[in-house]
């Protein structure tokens, strides 16, 4: 049995990260000069083992903002699950050659069609229906924390493309992460946040977890500890429910919440199921990241994850008469257990 390592040390650093915040008025946009991808400067570097899976990011830096694609060679079904008052997403398809993870709200989910022009001129431009290249993206609100509108757009998809690579996922301030926030109870308890990533292998079956948190909500390990959000002028982090109570206190200063929010996130597995227990799969995932990141799916959130298999590894067998798939529910497990250490690390 392979080791899991589900539980790492957390290894902390507490030191505070504050961001700025925007005017939302009168800003630069992309027209107003010209904008050179970068790749960015990740913290780290995730590394996995899934042949055929690519990841690749690309930056504005002058916003900045960004874009993360997970790519599938041959294509990969896919299930959906969203959540809270604020979607962003595109696309949609049970079936994709990638994944689009970006910032700029509404309008970076254009970053989308770069990736698919990129894929589509790769391959030699065929238009038959078995040759177009379906590709579904979500989006992060990160106006908030930059004084400018720059956005994502179709060049910069195509050099996230362009980027992608076997075996690796840039961690921290780098791709759709590089202006995420978070534990956003007022402006000025805001930290930044980022993209966080984990892989594990149990026998065969692999799972790979990335992430962007830009949630209203803090993140905490498992110990319940909010290691990033709501940070308090004496340099203390305090979970939000505190915040919650005051708001029903009269005589309480407290603030309301800040909108524009989202964590999106895609889980990559090699798990042969079908349809049904793939869309179960992304509800269990989905529903454990609570754990994680509080409050979670709120009306101030558009969250998003994808869960994608590569279908290359059978389950184990069970008699459907008598029971429901307990294999199914395992590596949902496993794999809420690895996004919980992909969120950790979006925020170390």
């Amino acid at each position: 049995m392979t080791n899991l390592n589900l539980l790492p040390q957390t290894d902390w650093d507490a030191g505070p990260r504050t961001t700025e915040r925007s005017t939302f008025a009168g800003l630069e946009i992309n027209d107003d000069a010209v904008r050179t991808p970068v790749p960015g400067t990740p913290r780290a570097l995730v590394e996995f083992d899934f042949p055929g899976v690519r990841v690749g990011v690309a930056e504005y830096a002058d916003g900045p903002t960004g874009v993360t694609v997970i790519e599938f060679e041959g294509g990969a079904r896919t299930a959906i699950d969203d959540r809270g008052g604020a979607v962003g997403i595109t696309g949609r398809y049970s079936y994709n050659s990638a994944i689009a993870l970006t910032g700029g709200s509404v309008q970076g989910l254009a970053a989308a069609s770069g990736v698919t022009d990129a894929i589509m001129a790769e391959r030699g431009r065929k238009t038959g229906f078995a040759d177009l290249v379906p590709v579904s993206g979500a989006c992060i609100y990160d106006f908030a924390v930059r004084d400018n509108a720059i956005t994502p757009d179709n060049a910069l998809g195509r050099a996230a493309h362009a980027n992608a690579v076997p075996g690796r996922v840039p961690i921290g301030r780098v791709g759709a992460g590089v202006a995420a926030s978070c534990g956003k109870m007022s402006p000025t308890s805001t930290e930044w946040a980022g993209q966080g990533a984990a892989f594990v292998q149990v026998g065969e079956l692999k799972v790979l977890a990335i992430v962007v948190v830009n949630a209203v909500g803090v993140v905490v390990d498992r110990d319940g500890r909010v290691l990033r959000g709501n940070l308090q002028p004496d340099g203390s982090r305090r979970h939000p429910i505190v915040d919650g109570m005051l708001a029903f206190d009269p005589t309480s200063a407290a603030m309301p919440y800040q909108p524009g929010n989202t964590t999106i996130s895609t889980v990559v597995t090699n798990a042969k199921v079908n349809d049904a227990d793939l869309a179960q799969l992304a509800t269990q995932v989905h529903s454990s990241m609570h754990r994680a990141i509080q409050p979670f799916h709120t009306a101030l959130d558009g969250d998003t994850l994808f869960l994608v298999t590569t279908d290359e590894v059978e389950l184990p067998s069970f008699d459907a008469r008598k029971t429901l798939s307990p294999s199914v529910a395992s590596v949902g497990a496993i794999a809420s257990e690895v996004m919980w250490n992909a969120i950790i690390e979006s925020v170390r």
